[in-house]
């Protein structure tokens, strides 16, 4: 029996992981449908989830300092999303990546030479920062051409591929299984809600799949149950990915 199916911990933690995912995206899709403020409020909470329960998945040192240095570049990315003038939605976002990497970098200057897990620390701490800022996605969709049905198309791709990884399998099948539904839900949604085209809604579904189910082997490769803020953080750390990856795809196939 492979060994992502022998830990009933590890079980447990994937149905917590797949539920603060899918209650982010409920939360964002509201927060669409809602008003721009309550869209910068959702984003801005997932940041700030994404940036605390971090440095607890990578079980490094200096929890607090580090998930200030995550969360916070995230919160900057989501407000200059919702309140720079279009069509630079995310022309801030690239500066708060660069602040948070710099961040990253001066805290373990200063924990000193010898300190444990430096290097595991950095190079996690970063790719961290990279993705609190890229749920300012969210913001720049909803804002790019006011079609609120791409963000919804976007949330329910993501949330069938989350849910196909709750599934018991071994990676090796619930992932191309994750893939394959998420790319057949993007254009039955598409049709349903909207009217976009299928291609372009196939390829979407598809990539974000592939996005999500990487998550999940994260989660099967770190090899050890997850406390509360770490799974919070895996839930909502591939949520906060799409959104960006909904943007750009919105732009160059779908706009």
């Amino acid at each position: 029996m492979s060994a992502d199916l022998q830990a009933p911990a590890r079980s447990l933690a994937s149905w917590t992981i797949g539920a603060f995912g899918v209650a982010g995206l409920v939360a964002i899709i509201a927060g669409v449908y809602t008003s721009p403020e309550a869209l910068i409020a959702v984003a801005v909470a997932v940041a700030l989830a994404v940036g605390i329960g971090w440095p607890h998945f990578l079980r490094i040192p200096a929890k607090k300092t580090l998930a200030a240095v995550i969360a916070l570049p995230g919160v900057g990315s989501a407000l200059a999303a919702g309140l720079v003038p279009a069509p630079g939605f995310l022309n801030w976002t690239p500066a708060f990546m660069a602040l948070g990497m710099m961040a990253v970098f001066v805290v373990q200057l200063i924990r000193g030479t010898g300190q444990a897990q430096r290097l595991e620390s950095t190079l996690g701490c970063c790719s961290g920062v990279l993705l609190s800022c890229l749920g300012a996605g969210w913001i720049a969709g909803a804002r790019f051409n006011g079609v609120r049905e791409m963000m919804l198309v976007a949330a329910i791709s993501a949330a069938v591929a989350l849910l196909a990884g709750l599934i018991r399998w071994p990676d090796s099948i619930v992932a191309p299984l994750g893939i394959v539904m998420a790319g057949l839900a993007g254009p039955l949604a598409g049709l349903v809600f909207s009217d976009i085209a299928v291609l372009p809604a196939a390829i979407f579904g598809v990539v974000v799949g592939a996005v999500l189910v990487s998550f999940r082997r994260l989660v099967t490769l770190r090899g050890a149950p997850l406390n509360l803020p770490a799974a919070l953080s895996m839930g909502l750390a591939p949520v906060s990915a799409v959104g960006s990856l909904a943007y750009f795809i919105d732009k160059l196939l779908i706009y």
